[in-house]
């Protein structure tokens, strides 16, 4: 006889759910909280100026090129004043790489954006303060430069941006573009054959010194007579006019799409001032350091031209935030040179980048930066970010004095120093921008509860001993007194209870260590919760 076959519950059909709604993907699970976490009107849709909020406090702004395409999106026709449904919302959010998605999630580079710009603003209205320095006076158009420019721009390799003072006004990058065509030259030759022709170490001496390495080469590419070189090497081959505007191309691209000119004045006024570089030109000749075939009135024009590049502070920490990722720009997502390349030119940035002050910035500030004498500071924060300073009071090593003390109050706040990994952030005093906010005090109640949960007392002692409340508790209410006590774990109980951790503490269920342990088993713990303080004090005394 053949069995009975049960009667089968009601099966649920693939992709749809019980209330006959088709049913979500677990990346449409996503991003459906993403939007649960905006205020929605009586239709269930959200504002697009809300999510435009959030994105502009974590540093997204509006004219973001990445999410242009995802924004054009709100101005269809008919869509109810550009109110979000779901079924748009996730539209938008898959528009773009996932910034949309990250930033509102807080997962980007600099997760609390707002205090750090509040840092930074806090900084600035400091080095208003600062007046000492005067602008460079050799070339002459750069002595017309108004001395109370200021201007700080931000952009991480997420594409957070932040800007203050002067930051649309233009400037000429002058020895700014030396890591830049030091790069343009390692990708087109390699830099087997670009240090055949410039070296890599500190010259020692100053600038634009007529002095060459034992080798018969320029120091590095960081000093005149090696930028000079370096020009040698890009596409020597072409035409004058599109050397420039392969150059000047490059400087676009990197900025991210950012305002990239030429000021013709100030090319005339350093041609017409330049014959300290045209004699390092003739000394490299004589000493054949150039490559063969290269002209030499032509690589020093253009190498004035390069000089002359004139960009603002906001395009200039674009381009520093793409050596910050290793080579791709944060704002277009292109990449444009290689990560080896990067590293290569990061290093030389941070031994020969600040003229005669390079080894004290290496060791006060330690970060990768190159100055210009117009004033301009480029600062590079390998995976964090990249920092434009434009000030043009320079001290008597051709540095801007504002950049400088921005440097050092910024390095002092936060602990971006290249080896200040080697102290933690509770000893260094130092915030970390790449934590969350309460990031800190997150982790040492995990810290706490899992040691707890897990009977390892010196971890426990060691938590504690950070400054943690004994008695914090998880989102659920859950001290590290219940997680103990469900685990049986006597020791840690008893020395909880010792550092005052509170017995009573409810779950949000209504459990209490005690209950915890009774219903686990444990009794000598549940024995051990349930006496008076009075008792407890006893027991340890004997």
């Amino acid at each position: 006889m053949s069995k009975t076959q049960p009667t089968p519950a009601r099966v649920r059909s693939v992709g749809v759910c019980d209330s006959g709604a088709p049913e979500l993907s677990d990346k449409q699970r996503s991003y459906k909280a993403l939007f649960d976490s905006f205020t929605q009107d009586s239709r269930g849709r959200i504002s697009p100026f809300e999510v435009l909020t959030r994105l502009t406090n974590a540093g997204i702004r509006a004219d973001d090129r990445r999410i242009q395409d995802a924004w054009s999106a709100l101005d269809t026709p008919g869509q109810d004043s550009g109110r979000l449904d779901l079924d748009r919302f996730i539209a938008i959010c898959q528009r773009n790489s996932g910034i949309i998605s990250r930033a509102i999630r807080g997962e980007l580079v600099v997760p609390d954006f707002p205090r750090f710009v509040q840092d930074i603003e806090s900084i600035y209205q400091e080095l208003l303060n600062e007046r000492t320095g005067a602008v460079a006076t050799y070339i002459p158009q750069l002595a017309r430069v108004d001395p109370e420019r200021l201007a700080i721009a931000v952009c991480t390799t997420d594409g957070q941006r932040f800007s203050v003072g002067d930051y649309s006004v233009n400037f000429c990058l002058q020895s700014v573009c030396k890591p830049i065509n030091y790069l343009l030259a390692l990708e087109e030759h390699g830099a087997s054959t670009v240090h055949r022709h410039v070296g890599c170490e500190p010259s020692g001496v100053h600038f634009n010194e007529l002095s060459l390495s034992d080798k018969g080469i320029p120091h590095n590419p960081m000093i005149n007579s090696g930028a000079i070189m370096c020009s040698s090497l890009i596409r020597p081959a072409d035409m004058m006019a599109d050397r420039f505007d392969y150059v000047a191309d490059s400087w676009r691209r990197l900025a991210g799409g950012g305002r990239v000119g030429f000021n013709n004045a100030v090319y005339l006024s350093e041609r017409d001032s330049a014959d300290r570089n045209f004699a390092l030109g003739y000394f490299m000749r004589e000493k054949k350091a150039f490559p063969s075939g290269a002209n030499l009135v032509n690589t020093l024009e253009f190498y004035f031209q390069c000089c002359s590049i004139e960009i603002d502070t906001e395009s200039l920490a674009a381009t520093a935030a793409a050596l910050a990722t290793g080579g791709v720009a944060p704002l277009a997502e292109t990449r444009l040179f290689s990560t080896d390349n990067v590293k290569k030119c990061l290093s030389l940035m941070s031994s020969c980048g600040m003229y005669d002050y390079s080894g004290e910035f290496a060791f006060r500030i330690g970060l990768p930066a190159k100055s210009g004498v117009s004033g301009a500071l480029m600062i590079v924060v390998p995976q964090v970010m990249g920092i434009a300073v434009w000030s043009p009071r320079l001290d008597e090593l051709g540095n801007s004095v504002r950049g400088i003390k921005f440097s050092q109050m910024l390095v002092e706040k936060y602990n971006l120093h290249v080896y200040d990994g080697l102290v933690s952030g509770d000893e260094s005093g130092k915030r970390d921008p790449r934590r969350r906010k309460n990031q800190s005090t997150a982790d040492g109640v995990v810290r706490l509860c899992w040691a707890a949960s897990q009977g390892d007392l010196d971890d426990v002692r060691g938590a504690i001993a950070t400054g943690i409340d004994p008695s914090t508790s998880d989102y659920d209410g859950r001290t590290a007194l219940h997680l103990a006590a469900s685990e049986g774990q006597l020791e840690v109980v008893r020395y909880l209870l010792q550092q005052g951790a509170n017995p009573h503490a409810r779950d949000r269920w209504g459990g209490t260590p005690a209950t915890d342990a009774d219903r686990e088993g444990h009794t000598a713990v549940a024995r051990l919760l349930t006496r008076t303080p009075a008792e407890n004090k006893a027991a340890a005394v004997s």
